[in-house]
């Protein structure tokens, strides 16, 4: 069960303050090297080239978008963050898994385009929705507290929608296209699966220290203005680009 634990302590808004100016600014830098779902121009060429079933290169395609992907890692963060079952990491990153996976597929075999920037704005919005979901601040505005998994659901979906009207840009060849999307989903998977083992396994040590509490407050501020960020970067590109 994804829990918000009690007894939040705010132990310097000046701290956070600096922390969240830091990382604003990084990502500005950054912005100009990497953009969200982004397929890079060598690979987009290989895609547009090849013909035929092709699993290894697809299964590496999705793996590596997935490990550099990171709206993808952030929100896979936020949701893991207070997850300490197996149990439970394991149903929420399915759900997220089951979300992503078919609209990717779907948007790409049927053909769904949505603007780029719409859906990635959204998903700099789902970054933003789970850092607050682990401040607990819908409880303490609203006195409810949304359904999550429902939500990891409906995030994963818009999640594979941005990657899928990214690949439609590159019109990958119909001749052995269900087979190499396929591949490329289960490379997703896999690339999804190392990603979360290397946060769990620095979430792990981090518990452990006494300061996890006062820390984790601070580090769900810092994701929440990413996903300002991300958000603002795409609205501002959809707005440069019409």
């Amino acid at each position: 069960m994804n829990t918000v634990p009690r007894g939040w302590t705010d132990f310097g808004a000046r701290r956070i303050a600096i922390l969240s100016l830091v990382t604003v600014t990084l990502l500005i830098q950054s912005a100009s090297y990497a953009m969200a779902h982004n397929v890079t121009p060598g690979d987009a060429g290989y895609i547009q080239e090849i013909w035929g079933v092709n699993i290894i290169p697809f299964m590496y395609l999705g793996a590596k978008h997935m490990v550099t992907g990171y709206d993808h890692i952030l929100f896979l963060f936020g949701v893991v963050f207070f997850l300490y079952k197996m149990k439970d990491v394991g149903i929420y990153v399915s759900i997220f898994a089951v979300g992503h996976s078919t609209t990717m597929l779907a948007g790409v075999w049927f053909g769904w385009g949505i603007n780029a920037y719409i859906v990635d704005a959204i998903i700099g919005l789902s970054v933003v929705y789970k850092a607050l979901d682990n401040l607990g601040a819908y409880q303490r505005w609203f006195g409810v507290q949304p359904n999550t998994k429902v939500a990891t659901l409906i995030f994963g979906f818009f999640h594979g929608t941005g990657l899928a009207t990214k690949l439609l840009d590159y019109e990958i060849a119909p001749d052995g296209l269900l087979a190499n999307l396929l591949a490329f989903n289960v490379g997703v998977e896999m690339g999804q699966l190392m990603a979360l083992a290397v946060i769990l396994i620095v979430m792990g040590f981090w518990r452990k220290s006494p300061n996890f509490f006062r820390q984790a407050y601070t580090a769900n501020v810092i994701m929440m203005a990413m996903g300002f960020i991300l958000m603002g970067m795409q609205i501002t590109g959809y707005f440069v680009a019409a």
